[in-house]
Parts: structure tokens; sequence; C-alpha cells
């Protein structure tokens, strides 16, 4: 992680201060996931016994293991349960976020993989959501966008983690949110939320998360 990065958060947060809470959104489809999912505080029944078990596997794999914020976990939980996925890939560096994504939906089909090899999904089986996160390695995640974009539905949600995190990363998002297979997007600066229903109007969305 970039040491400085702490230090530039409130810098981040003042320059994206007029994206929040839903202001000047237009789609009844946006402004509901902006207000209620994306800024709810609703304290789920797993939290606490999630924040428990990622502090427990931190003290046995070392802090480097715990990469995600809290709030981007809670987050991915909270996609999950809305949107209940019947198939999940993890694909990037294994992280507490495995928790989240796998209690949100116990029975969903749950693939990690950390590289390529470990991507195997059987024919015709649709990538419901997808987290994809490694952002050091560029090439990993664009090569994973292009194989899992070829499975997607109407209903596909995909999260891409570290979307500012280097020009590469910068480049590879503004190319997928443009992708004509792609429709809404939500930019929330740690992570990129892309949705696939091509019936709602396209359009990006910046939200100071």
């Amino acid at each position: 992680m970039n040491i400085l990065h702490p230090l530039k958060r409130p810098f981040i947060w003042l320059g994206r201060i007029r994206h929040r809470c839903g202001y000047g959104v237009h789609s009844p489809f946006a402004f509901e996931l902006i207000t209620f999912l994306i800024y709810e505080k609703t304290p789920y029944y797993a939290y606490q016994q999630l924040a428990e078990e990622q502090k427990r596997l931190s003290a046995q794999r070392g802090r480097g293991w715990n990469k995600e914020t809290r709030k981007v976990n809670r987050l991915l939980f909270r996609l999950i349960n809305r949107f209940q996925p019947r198939c999940v890939v993890d694909a990037g560096v294994l992280s507490a976020s495995s928790l989240y994504l796998q209690a949100s939906k116990a029975d969903a089909n749950y693939l990690f993989a950390s590289d390529l090899s470990e991507l195997f999904l059987e024919v015709d089986t649709p990538v419901d959501f997808l987290y994809l996160h490694h952002e050091k390695n560029a090439s990993f995640v664009e090569a994973v966008f292009a194989l899992c974009v070829t499975r997607t539905t109407s209903q596909s949600v995909f999260v891409i983690g570290g979307i500012h995190a280097s020009r590469a990363m910068k480049g590879l998002w503004k190319k997928f949110r443009t992708d004509e297979r792609v429709g809404i997007t939500f930019d929330l600066y740690d992570v990129g939320i892309l949705f696939f229903d091509r019936c709602k109007i396209k359009q990006h969305y910046k939200v100071n998360f």
C-alpha cells in the first residue's frame, strides 16, 4: 500500500464531496443503490462475527492478509445480500474479503482464483458476481475481466478493486466502464462497480464513498 495514501484520503473525500448521498441522480435504480445500499448503515447480524473471524485470521496470517478496508468488505457483503448471485468469483490476492463474500450467501458457488489457471468455470456457468482485486498486477485484472465478461447476464455485477491505484488501473477502469457490454457503472474511488443490465440507460456515477 502507498504509505502516503492515508494522508491523501481527506483531500480525496473533499474533492468528491458533491458526489454524496445521491444528489443530482435521476435514475431510480442508481439513486436506490447509492442511498439504500452504498450508504446503508444497518448493522447486519454477521458483521460482529465476521470482524472477530477476520481478527483471528489476521493474527495467524499477518497484517498484509487483511488489506481491504472494513467499509469495502461490508459493501461486498451488502451487494451479494442484495443481488443474491448463484456464482461468486473472487479473483486476486487472498484476503479478508473472502469471509464477507462467502458469508452473505452461504449457498452460492464460491470460487477463489489467484491466477488464471485457477479460474476454472463449468461450461455455460454464468459469472453472477465478480470481485476482481489485484491492482498491482494490471495484466491479471485485464485477463480475468476479458474471460469473465463473456459469462455475464443482465443480472451480473462486477466489483473492481484499486481502480485509482495506478495509471494502468485507471486506464483499465476507463476501458471496462466504456465496454459496450457494460451498463450503469459506479466509481467509489476504492472500488468500481459494473452492472450489465443494458435495459437501463448506460451512465457513469461518481460516489463519495
